[in-house]
C-alpha cells in the first residue's frame, strides 16, 4: 500500500481567485476540489464539474476550450455525463488532472469566470452510474451495540474480527442527496403476533456512513493486493443507507438484509478525491489487546501507519414541526471515521480477493460509523437503544424511529494541524 503523497495542491497557503473558496471554514477550498455531476438549469445535459467555494467549475467547458489538450484521457473524461470515465483514468492521470485544476484556480492565475456557475443555480446529480453497491459492517462499536441488543451474551459473532463483513446492496436505488425517501412496505412480525403482517415500516432508520467510489478495473479472477488497493479508491462521499429495522429483524436470517435496505441509499453529490485526503490520513484503528491480527493479505506496515482517514461525521434531525417553528436541526450524534475496525484499503482487498472484478463507479459503503459513547452512535437503532430511550427534539416531540416529514442531514469534514479544512457538503433526505 502506497503512503499518502503531499504536494503543492495541499499547501495551506494557497488561495484561489474564487473569493468564496478562501472563506474560513469553507467546505470547498482550493485544497479540496471534489468532483461531481451537475445540470445547468432544469433540463441541460449532465456534465462533470468541480466544486470551488460556492461555485462549480464546468469541466466540460474547460476541456472544450483546450485547457486539457495535453491530457487527452482527462480531456475526454471531462466531456462526459458521469464520473465513470474520470474514475477509469490511471492514477497518474487523475493526479495530473488535480494538479492542473489547482493551478488554473490558484490566486494569481488568469480568472476564468465564464467557466464558473454558482452552485445555487445548478441541479446536482448522482456522481456516477453505479454498477454495483456493497455495504460493509466495519465499525466494531456499531456491530457490538447491535449484537448486544439481540445477543447480550455474545454480541460479536466469531468471524467479525477476522473477516470484513459485507453484503451486496441494490445499485438501482442509490440516489443523490435531496431525493425523497419512501417509507418501504414489507413483512414484519411484531413480538406479540403469531404470524407476520404486511404493511409500511414502523421503524424506519438512517445509517451514518461513508461511501467509497472505486477507480480503475481489475479483470475477473484477478485479486487486488493491499499494496495496490489505494490506487483503486477514487474518493469518498457521505452515504445514508436507510434501513427499515422491523422488516430487517424478520427477514435477515439466513441471508441478510433484503427489502429492509433496498428502497433507498442516499449519497452526497460531491466526491472528495483520495488525493485530497492525503493530509488527513491517520493510523489504522488500534486493535485491543487480545484481538487477532489481520490475516497476511489484510496487513502491511503502511496500512497500520496510515490506513485510516480522519473525517468528523455528524448527523442532524429536523422534523416537519421543527421547520414550522423555525427551529434549527437537532444534532443527534457526532463521530469520527478513523474509528473503523477495518480500513478502506482492507475492504477493497477483501472484496476482490476471490477474483471479483471491481469497476469504475462501483460504490462501497463503510457500514454505520459509531464510536464508543452514546453521542457517537450512528443510527437511531443504537441512539435510542432499539426505541427504549427516545430522543426529545427541541419542538418537544420524541423520536424512537423516523416519522413522516423528518429530514436527516449528514455532514462531514476533515481537519488536521498544518492543513486547510476541507468538507463534504451535505447528504440529506426527507422521509415520506
Amino acid at each position: 500500500m502506497t503512503t499518502p503523497r503531499l504536494d503543492a495542491t495541499h499547501d495551506p497557503a494557497r488561495r484561489s481567485w474564487v473569493p468564496s473558496a478562501n472563506e474560513p471554514g469553507a467546505d470547498f477550498p482550493i485544497q479540496n476540489l471534489p468532483f461531481g455531476v451537475f445540470r445547468r438549469g432544469g433540463d441541460g445535459t449532465p456534465r462533470v464539474g468541480v466544486a470551488i467555494g460556492d461555485q462549480v467549475l464546468d469541466c466540460w467547458l474547460l476541456s472544450g476550450a483546450g485547457f486539457l489538450d495535453d491530457q487527452p484521457g482527462a480531456a475526454a473524461a471531462c466531456r462526459t455525463s458521469s464520473l465513470n470515465a474520470v474514475m477509469a483514468l490511471a492514477p497518474e492521470e487523475r493526479l495530473a488532472l488535480r494538479r492542473r485544476l489547482a493551478g488554473l484556480l490558484a490566486e494569481g492565475e488568469e480568472p476564468l469566470p465564464a467557466m464558473l456557475v454558482p452552485q445555487a443555480q445548478v441541479t446536482l446529480l448522482l456522481p456516477a452510474v453505479v454498477g454495483d453497491y456493497t455495504d460493509f459492517y466495519a465499525s466494531v462499536f456499531h456491530a457490538t451495540n447491535v449484537g448486544s441488543m439481540f445477543r447480550p451474551d455474545n454480541p460479536l459473532l466469531p468471524n467479525y474480527k477476522w473477516v470484513p463483513i459485507g453484503y451486496h446492496g441494490r445499485a438501482s436505488s442509490v440516489v443523490v442527496s435531496g431525493t425523497p425517501v419512501p417509507r418501504p412496505t414489507g413483512q414484519r412480525k411484531p413480538p406479540e403476533a403469531a404470524e407476520p403482517v404486511v404493511g409500511p415500516s414502523r421503524q424506519l432508520d438512517y445509517e451514518l456512513e461513508v461511501g467509497a467510489w472505486i477507480a480503475g478495473e481489475n479483470a475477473l479472477g484477478q485479486p487486488v493486493p493491499l499494496a495496490e488497493a489505494e490506487t483503486r479508491l477514487f474518493g469518498l462521499s457521505l452515504l445514508n443507507d436507510w434501513s427499515a429495522r422491523d422488516l430487517q429483524a424478520w427477514e435477515y436470517q439466513p441471508l441478510g438484509p433484503f427489502l429492509a435496505k433496498n428502497f433507498a441509499t442516499s449519497v452526497s453529490p460531491w466526491v472528495v478525491t483520495w488525493e485530497a485526503l492525503a493530509p488527513f490520513r491517520v493510523p489504522a484503528f488500534p486493535r485491543p489487546e487480545g484481538d487477532p491480527a489481520p490475516l497476511p493479505y489484510l496487513t502491511s506496515d503502511a496500512n497500520r501507519e496510515c490506513g485510516g482517514v480522519n473525517v468528523t461525521l455528524e448527523v442532524a434531525l429536523e422534523s416537519a414541526r421543527m421547520r414550522e417553528l423555525g427551529l434549527p436541526p437537532y444534532r443527534v450524534s457526532r463521530t469520527n471515521f478513523r474509528q473503523l475496525y477495518w480500513t478502506l484499503p482492507q475492504l477493497v482487498t477483501h472484496h476482490a480477493m476471490g477474483g471479483c472484478n471491481l469497476r469504475p463507479g462501483d460504490l462501497l459503503g463503510s457500514g454505520t460509523v459509531s464510536g464508543p459513547e452514546p453521542e457517537e452512535r450512528g443510527c437511531l437503532l443504537e441512539r435510542t437503544w432499539r426505541g427504549s430511550e427516545p430522543l426529545t427534539l427541541p419542538s418537544g416531540e420524541t423520536r424512537a424511529f423516523l416519522e413522516p416529514g423528518d429530514r436527516v442531514v449528514l455532514r462531514g469534514w476533515c481537519e488536521a494541524p498544518g492543513a486547510t479544512r476541507i468538507g463534504f457538503g451535505e447528504c440529506w433526505g426527507e422521509v415520506g
